[in-house]
C-alpha cells in the first residue's frame, strides 16, 4: 500500500497580511494552524471585518482535531469566535494568547462552549496522526511560538510570527537551540515568516525603543506626552510605564483594545507596573501637563480609535493641547500611510509636536533572521508564508541563496493543496476559499452584490417613486411621487424634479392606455423612462425604486 502524503491546505493568510489560517491533513486527521482575521478594504463599504471562509473545514468536520494559535494578534485570532460557532474544537496555545483569547469568546458568551488548553514551550500535544511541539520565539507580543508538526509524512515547522531578539524586555530569548536539534533529525518542509523578508540586515532589538523612548523623555520634561502604539505590543506598553515611572509620571491606559489586552496581561503577570503608577483618566484633571503620559491605541489613523477622535476633537476626555508631544511607536501597515498622514497633519495643526520616525522596531525577522533559521533548521521544501506576494518571493530567494532546490520552493496561493512526503512535493488541486464579510452582527450575510449596490448607492444616489393605484380599476389615483436622496438637492432642482414627474405622468398614462396591471411590467416601464431621463440630462445612472401601493 502507497504511503499517505501530507496535505498542507493555505485557507487564508497568503498573498496578504492578515487572515492566517492553515489547514495541515494526514489521512483522517486535520489540524488548523492560527485563525485570524482581516480589515476591510476601502471598497468594501460598510464592513467591520473580514473572516475566512472555512467550508473545507465543515465539509471535514469529523477530520477536525483542534486549532493550534501560535500568537495572539487579530490577525491569527480574529476570527476564532466565528469559527468555533461552527466548528466546536479544542484551541491549544500559551497561556497569555489563551487569556486574550478567552476575552474575546466571554464577548461572544462562548466561554462554556469552547475548550481550551495552556501549552508550555516544548510540551508535545497528540491529535490525531499529529503531534505538535511548541517552540519559544520573539514577537511584537509575549508568549509567541513556532510549531513543530510531526506527521508521519516528515516533521514540518511553522515560524509563525517571529523576530530573533537577544534582549526581550519580557522572559527568555527565542529557543534557536531546539530549532537546530530538530535540524539535525531532518526537516521535510520549513514555513517561514516573509513579512520582512525583503529588508536587508537583523531586526532590532526591542530594548532599543526603550532607549528612544527615555530620551524622548527626558527632553520634554515639561510637555504632556501622549504615545500611541498597537493595543497587543505588550512590551512596548510595558517599556512606556518604565519611562513613565522613572520620570515621576503617572500613565492613563486609552482606548477599549489596549485596556483589555493590558488589564489580561497584567492579571496573567505579563506586564508589571509599578504601584500608584496608572490613574484613570478621570484623574487626568488632577496632575499638571508635565506629569502625565497617555498610553493610547490609533497609531494606524483608525477612525474611530482614541488618537483619532482626540486629533479631530472628538474625545470627551482629552483635547489636544499646544504644547503636547505625541508619539507614534509603530510602522504605518501597508494600505494604511494615508489616514497615518491625516492623523498627523490634524495633530500638528492643533499645535502638538509629533514624532514618528525611530520610535518602533518591527516584531518581524528581517533577512539575515530568516537566514539563521534556514540554516539552523535545514529544510527539505521551503513553503514562504505570512506576506504579500513580494513578501514571499523575497523569502524564495533567500531560500535559493542557501541551498533549497528551486523545484522545492513552493510560492503557494490561498486555497492551494500541496501534497508532500520525503520523496516529492506538488500541488494537487484547490480547495473552496474566500473572504466571508462581517457587517455589525450579520455574518456572510453581505456578498458581493450587496457591496456592488452600496457602491451604486454611494456613487449615484437613489430615487424612490411611490404610486397608489385603485384596486378596482388598476387606475392612478394618488402619485407618482419622486423622493430622492444623494442624488441631487431637491430644492435646487425643481424643475428638473417637475419634468421627471411630467414623464412618469406620460408611463402611467401609456400604462392605463395599454391596460398594462402587471406591477412588475408597470415597474420596469418607470425604471427604464426616468432612467433614460435622468441619463439624458445629468450623466448620471441613480439607482430607481419604484413602490406601489394599492387601495
Amino acid at each position: 500500500m502507497a504511503e499517505s502524503k501530507l496535505k498542507i491546505i493555505p485557507l487564508g493568510g497568503l498573498e496578504q497580511i492578515g487572515m492566517n489560517i492553515t489547514a495541515f491533513e494526514y489521512e483522517d486527521s486535520i489540524i488548523v494552524v492560527d485563525c485570524g482575521l482581516s480589515f476591510p478594504e476601502d471598497d468594501m463599504l460598510g464592513i467591520d471585518l473580514v473572516i475566512p471562509d472555512i467550508t473545507y473545514l465543515k465539509e471535514n468536520i469529523e477530520k477536525v482535531k483542534g486549532f493550534f494559535i501560535t500568537h495572539g494578534h487579530e490577525d491569527h485570532i480574529g476570527a476564532i469566535p466565528y469559527v468555533l460557532k461552527e466548528i466546536n474544537v479544542p484551541i491549544y496555545a500559551t497561556k497569555l494568547t489563551v487569556g486574550i483569547i478567552e476575552h474575546k469568546l466571554r464577548e461572544h458568551d462562548l466561554m462554556r462552549v469552547v475548550k481550551r488548553k495552556i501549552v508550555k514551550y516544548g510540551q508535545h500535544i497528540n491529535l490525531g496522526c499529529f503531534r505538535v511541539e511548541f517552540i519559544k520565539t520573539n514577537h511584537s507580543i509575549q508568549d509567541a511560538a513556532a510549531l513543530a508538526i510531526y506527521s508521519p509524512a516528515g516533521v514540518v515547522i511553522h515560524t509563525g510570527d517571529f523576530k530573533v531578539d537577544y534582549t526581550p524586555v519580557f522572559g527568555d530569548a527565542i529557543d534557536l537551540q531546539r530549532f537546530g536539534e530538530i535540524g539535525k533529525k531532518g526537516v521535510l518542509a520549513l514555513m517561514c515568516d516573509s513579512t520582512n523578508a525583503e529588508r536587508s540586515g537583523f531586526t532590532m532589538s526591542e530594548k532599543t525603543v526603550g532607549k528612544v523612548l527615555d530620551s524622548i523623555f527626558t527632553d520634554h520634561k515639561n510637555n504632556r506626552i501622549i504615545v500611541s502604539t498597537f493595543a497587543s505590543n505588550v512590551d512596548r506598553v510595558q517599556q512606556i510605564i518604565n519611562c513613565a515611572y522613572n520620570h515621576g509620571r503617572k500613565v492613563v491606559i486609552e482606548g477599549r483594545s489596549m485596556v483589555n489586552i493590558i488589564s489580561t496581561a497584567t492579571e496573567l503577570g505579563y506586564i508589571n507596573i509599578p504601584e500608584h503608577t496608572l490613574i484613570d483618566i478621570e484623574q487626568l484633571k488632577d496632575y499638571p501637563d508635565e506629569l502625565t503620559v497617555l498610553i493610547t491605541t490609533g497609531s494606524q489613523g483608525e477612525s474611530m480609535a482614541a488618537l483619532s477622535r482626540m486629533a479631530s476633537g472628538m474625545h470627551r476626555k482629552v483635547s489636544i493641547k499646544p504644547n503636547d508631544l505625541i508619539v507614534l511607536s509603530s510602522s504605518p501597515i501597508p494600505g494604511n500611510e494615508k489616514a497615518v498622514t491625516k492623523i498627523i497633519n490634524e495633530l500638528s495643526m492643533k499645535g502638538a509636536e509629533v514624532i514618528f520616525q525611530d520610535v518602533h522596531v518591527s516584531g518581524h525577522a528581517c533577512a539575515e533572521d530568516i537566514k539563521l533559521i534556514y540554516s539552523l533548521v535545514h529544510p527539505k521544501y521551503a513553503i514562504p508564508v505570512h506576506g504579500e506576494y513580494k513578501h514571499l518571493k523575497a523569502q524564495a530567494k533567500i531560500a535559493e541563496e542557501l541551498g533549497v532546490s528551486k523545484d522545492n520552493i513552493f510560492i503557494l496561493s490561498t486555497g492551494d493543496v500541496l501534497e508532500l512526503d520525503e520523496n516529492g512535493a506538488k500541488v494537487t488541486g484547490r480547495v473552496h476559499v474566500g473572504d466571508v464579510m462581517v457587517d455589525g452582527l450579520g455574518v456572510g450575510d453581505v456578498g458581493n452584490i450587496v457591496l456592488r449596490d452600496r457602491q451604486h448607492l454611494a456613487e449615484e444616489g437613489i430615487i424612490i417613486v411611490v404610486l397608489t393605484l385603485d384596486s378596482a380599476s388598476g387606475m392612478v389615483v394618488a402619485g407618482p411621487d419622486i423622493v430622492s436622496r444623494g442624488f441631487v438637492y431637491v430644492r435646487g432642482s425643481e424643475s428638473l424634479m417637475d419634468e421627471a414627474r411630467h414623464i412618469l405622468n406620460g408611463t402611467m398614462d401609456h400604462c392605463m392606455d395599454m391596460h398594462i396591471t402587471d406591477w412588475g411590467r408597470i415597474k420596469t416601464d418607470i425604471k427604464d423612462a426616468l432612467g433614460d431621463f435622468v441619463w439624458k440630462e445629468m450623466k448620471r445612472r441613480p439607482m430607481i425604486i419604484p413602490i406601489i401601493m394599492e387601495v
